[in-house]
């Protein structure tokens, strides 16, 4: 099978609409020539992190629907699904076995135990000090089993959130039934979700091993490949482990383009998102939001750092309803790793913004991804926000039918959605891109060349002015895309 290079969406089950069916329907009224592929975020059973910490693959969470529902997506669109290679909930029925019969389980060696784990059982100050870890301590949970002892068990995210053994024959098989299960269900491309801290060594960061590494994502490509369904790896970190990636000829994720495109919108120069767009991978899904924000380590030496905290000061002060508290402990969130923020807020809720950032997306290398609520050019939810007192939720509107038929109604929408279909439907997209800077850095020209297709954006980074024209596929003409 191979993933059509049209514009995926990235949404919850219960975000646009309240669940898989009503999904389906909003789809079908409002964004079917715009979208043409769906990352359904994790619908599994889930104990914690809305829906990435999943008790099993193998059911879909009743308060969404059902399987036919995913499937009923599936049949008409390029479908993601998450599998969380990292870990598995510690509700499940795999951990909660485990507790109760420690390592008499047929599951204990789905997990890793410090006391096999380290030399000695535990591990020095130094062993701790090396792992890229996200705790300000050794990645564990006390765990007391059925028998009343008591062992630490290795957990890098939330509690809820145990880690696997990826190493362990067991787990391989695990990995392998509901992969497989995944992919019969209608994915047309798995995402690796945390997949960069699954191998781990004594003496090591813990982090993206190698050959290890490697070895486990061409074990799963073995799995898929003969079904048809593509991997796509996720990670945050320095761009040239994308590259690398890349090179071995897997999907990747564009992480770095959210912060460029804000860097080039704000400042009205065009230098460093230019050179990304060169030296970009090709065969990737870009992105401007996600679920989780807008990523800050992935754009280290594209950007310098003095860039990097100009750009983060700017989104403070440009953009719409967005407070730098948003980004701290306060709302549990560190923004060294991400700000939370709505892109079209980001943008000052300026239509003319938004729509010139989406162009950029759009002409840029690989397939482009959009986030619900940039679907919508949503602006910051501060009552969510509030309630929640959860940083991310800033971006995590839920939407019912009636409110998207409304938003629907504004004039950037319709202005959007034609951007969207003509990404879609117009096929220039495929192979050759062309990148020029003009007019002292602050013009931008993507030219994008598919046999006898063109496409060409000329972008004023500065005035946030822009154009797209096109070879006409009957006469041959250039014409413009009038939004």
């Amino acid at each position: 099978m191979t993933v059509k290079n049209e514009i995926m969406l990235i949404t919850y089950a219960d975000s646009l609409g309240k669940n898989l069916k009503e999904l389906d329907e909003v789809l079908e009224t409002h964004f079917k020539d715009a979208v043409g592929g769906v990352h359904l975020l994790p619908f599994y059973p889930s104990s914690a992190d809305r829906g990435f910490a999943p008790m099993t693959y193998q059911e879909v969470d009743p308060a969404f629907g059902g399987w036919s529902d995913v499937e009923r997506i599936a049949k008409k669109y390029d479908t993601m699904y998450d599998f969380m290679i990292n870990h598995i909930s510690k509700s499940s029925e795999y951990f909660q076995d485990f507790m109760e019969k420690k390592d008499d389980s047929p599951y204990a060696d789905l997990f890793i135990q410090y006391k096999d784990f380290w030399p000695g059982g535990e591990p020095t100050q130094e062993d701790v000090d090396k792992i890229y870890k996200r705790k300000p301590r050794a990645p564990y949970i006390d765990v007391t089993f059925g028998d009343g002892s008591t062992e630490k068990i290795w957990c890098t995210f939330d509690e809820e959130q145990i880690d696997l053994n990826v190493y362990h024959e067991r787990t391989k098989a695990f990995m392998r039934e509901n992969l497989t299960f995944l992919a019969e269900k209608g994915a047309s491309i798995i995402r690796l979700d945390a997949f960069a801290y699954a191998t781990k060594k004594p003496g090591t960061d813990c982090f993206f091993l190698e050959p290890d590494t490697w070895e486990m994502l061409d074990e799963i490509q073995t799995i898929l490949e003969p079904i048809g369904c593509e991997i796509l790896p996720e990670i945050h970190e320095h761009y040239t482990i994308q590259l690398k990636l890349a090179e071995r000829g897997y999907y990747v994720y564009d992480f770095a383009l959210p912060m460029l495109v804000l860097h080039a919108l704000y400042s009205g120069r065009t230098d460093r998102l230019a050179h990304w767009l060169n030296i970009a991978p090709r065969k990737q899904y870009t992105t401007l939001d996600t679920h989780d924000g807008i990523g800050v380590v992935d754009v280290a030496d594209l950007m310098t750092q003095e860039e990097i905290e100009a750009t983060r000061d700017d989104l403070f002060t440009k953009g719409a309803n967005v407070k730098r508290v948003y980004n701290t402990m306060e709302y549990n969130n560190l923004d060294i790793y991400q700000l939370n923020c709505t892109y079209y807020s980001a943008l000052g809720d300026d239509d003319q913004a938004y729509l010139l950032a989406r162009a950029i997306q759009f002409f840029a290398p690989g397939i482009p991804q959009v986030y619900y609520v940039g679907l919508l050019a949503g602006k910051n939810d501060i009552e969510l926000l509030e309630e929640t007192k959860v940083g991310r939720n800033i971006n995590r509107h839920y939407y019912t039918k009636e409110e998207i038929a409304e938003e629907m109604k504004r004039p950037v929408m319709a202005k959007f959605m034609k951007l969207m279909t003509f990404r879609n439907d117009y096929k220039a997209f495929d192979d050759q891109i062309d990148i020029t800077e003009r007019e002292d850095g602050q013009v931008l020209e993507i030219v994008r060349t598919t046999g006898d297709n063109q496409a060409i954006l000329t972008a004023n980074v500065e005035t946030h002015a822009f154009t797209i024209t096109y070879k006409d596929e009957q006469t041959g003409d250039m014409k413009e895309l009038v939004l």
